[in-house]
């Protein structure tokens, strides 16, 4: 049986211009043999796997042909190449610095740099994994790197360039190696199918090509590995099965459910992906990354930027004319923050399901914006409820709020009446206008002297234009209350703000001031930012839109005193008089 030579191997470039990716760097390298600028040293870094051995080895033959070719490719005709093709040239020196990496390794290499080469005029030493050499194997290392002989050329290779000293650095010409794109591997390995005989659809070849993420080594492996399970067919389907990457279906349908609010439809699907044994927390972040390329498909001009197969390509155009540019906005940074919680969260399936409730809910939203900070997180219900059909009969019906039982009684037995909202203060505002747009009656709610326990709504005249002040009477505990409630529904961007709000002294000059204690100028600055909005919210939450708020900075806090020696003794002296008299009796004085 004929000895099997995997792909990597068996089609590694021999040429400059068989290389892949890395146009810009061949061209400089072939000008430089060309007129004759060759550095003493050189050092090739970039990922794994994008030539950089492989560039070094096509170097060192070119430089030394006999006869090389005007486009600066060597002839692979005479002695040098020959030898060198046959793997026997010993103008070719490789060390791997991942093993030999001691100052004694790094000392033969230098007494070998003296030797000239046999035959051409060049001796390459080639260090792969050079980061990996000792600090002491670099200080050993800089002499002979900076000044070699005439026939000793150094090629250093890195997949880590932070890690090698400045000093080394400096005494080479840097070559910065690509990661190779997805349409270049996808070229090189529908050529080797080629050369095989081996069928591959387009689309096949893309998943490998993003499976291997910018490194054609790990392209050509993955390549052999799924030919060998499709015995030479390569389909779509079966590279998914074998390498178990997730279909493009999964995000699309998905998307559909989301854009049409389909919970139920969304949950099923997640759960068929977690049966076939797919991770959740990858499945969330294989979604954010879908929205972003859904993003990048509505402009022509970011269209560059989606690095999949020509059929999926017009797949993401038609759903990206669907979705919306805040809908895709909100999505991304909800899947980023599932994604940044997925690792700390004890229940990461149901992590990942709340973040689907919420895809769910964003395309029929009408929740305000929330200044950029972050999508609104409010849950609604997932099943739909039946209207009731007598609303508006409803709305002309008077109104009694629920009174809940924390804000009935107050200080000296007096009542104070609130209603008790189900959501927030800002969303029952905006209930209440659809009311007034329904009805066309502007609705008050107002307490009853003579009894406190009753409430009812006054409907006025459709033509009264009056506005009417709100002044219900307030109390220091239902300021309390609401102040709590405010700082509480802070987001948690400004859960600094929401600390310092519980810790502030907060007292009723009268029945339409509020006086805030704060300990320091800084503190006193931090409220003024935000007081506009606290003002307002307190305004409608106690009824009185004649409510104000002073901030004063309490004084009563003095800063702690610094004494010197002779303060403290003093100090010390009017407690214990005796410490005087013993002063006194033995001449004792403070030193500096």
């Amino acid at each position: 049986m004929e000895n099997y030579i995997v792909s990597a191997r068996k089609y590694r470039p021999t040429t400059f211009e068989s290389v892949v990716g890395q146009e810009a760097l061949t061209t400089t390298l072939k000008n430089a043999i060309a007129t004759g600028k060759l550095a003493q040293a050189y050092l090739f870094c970039g990922p794994r796997g994008v030539g950089k051995t492989t560039c070094a080895r096509i170097f060192a033959k070119t430089i030394n042909c006999l006869n090389p070719h005007e486009d600066g490719e060597a002839c692979n005709e005479c002695e040098s190449c020959k030898a060198f093709n046959e793997q026997r040239s010993f103008n070719i020196f490789e060390l791997d610095a991942a093993s030999n990496n001691s100052v004694d390794n790094i000392r033969q290499l230098v007494e070998q740099v003296h030797i000239p080469p046999q035959i051409g005029k060049y001796k390459v030493y080639i260090i792969d994994e050079v980061h990996m050499l000792s600090t002491s194997a670099f200080n050993a290392f800089l002499k002979t790197l900076e000044e070699p002989p005439r026939h000793a050329i150094f090629i250093l290779a890195t997949t880590e360039k932070h890690k090698i000293l400045s000093t080394i650095l400096s005494r080479c010409q840097i070559y910065d190696f690509n990661r190779i794109g997805v349409e270049d591997i996808v070229a090189h390995l529908a050529r080797v199918a080629a050369k095989e005989g081996i069928h591959a659809e387009p689309e096949a070849l893309n998943v490998i090509a993003l499976k291997a993420d910018g490194g054609m080594r790990d392209a050509l492996s993955i390549f052999d590995q799924v030919t060998s399970f499709t015995k030479g067919n390569i389909t779509y389907q079966q590279v998914l099965e074998n390498l178990n990457v997730l279909d493009y279906e999964y995000y699309f349908k998905l998307t559909d459910y989301l854009l049409a609010g389909k919970v139920t439809e969304s949950l099923l699907l997640l759960n068929d992906v977690i049966n076939k044994g797919f991770d959740a927390g990858n499945f969330i972040t294989g979604l954010g990354s879908h929205f972003r390329d859904v993003l990048v498909s509505k402009d022509e001009a970011t269209t560059s930027l989606l690095e999949v197969g020509a059929s999926i390509r017009d797949r993401y155009k038609e759903q990206a004319k669907k979705c919306q540019l805040p809908f895709l906005y909100k999505a991304m940074k909800l899947c980023n923050d599932c994604d940044l919680s997925y690792r700390l969260s004890k229940n990461k399936r149901f992590l990942v399901e709340l973040t689907l409730i919420q895809l769910a809910q964003l395309t029929g939203s009408e929740e305000e914006p929330s200044g950029g900070l972050s999508p609104k997180t409010t849950i609604k219900p997932i099943f739909n409820k039946q209207a009731s059909n007598n609303a508006t009969a409803t709305v002309n019906k008077p109104v009694t709020p629920t009174v809940p039982s924390s804000e009935k009684t107050s200080e000296k037995g007096a009542t104070n009446v609130g209603v008790n909202y189900p959501q927030s203060i800002k969303t029952e505002e905006r209930k209440v206008k659809k009311v007034k747009e329904i009805s066309s009656l502007s609705i008050s709610i107002t307490k009853r002297s003579e009894d406190a326990s009753k409430e009812a709504v006054q409907v006025p005249k459709e033509n009264s234009s009056a506005t009417t002040l709100e002044k219900q009477p307030i109390s220091l505990n239902d300021v309390k209350s609401k102040w709590e409630q405010y700082a509480n529904n802070l987001p948690i961007e400004q859960v600094a703000m929401a600390k310092k709000m519980l810790n502030t002294q907060i007292d009723l000059l009268d029945e339409t001031k509020i006086e805030l204690k704060v300990d320091n100028k800084l503190a006193a600055n931090d409220f003024q930012t935000i007081l506009p909005d606290i003002k307002q919210y307190l305004q409608k939450a106690l009824h009185n839109d004649i409510l104000e708020i002073n901030i004063t900075i309490n004084e009563s806090k003095e800063q702690p005193k610094a004494f010197t020696k002779t303060e403290r003794f003093q100090e010390m002296a009017e407690k214990n008089h005796t410490l005087l008299d013993l002063k006194n009796e033995f001449a004792l004085e403070f030193s500096n």
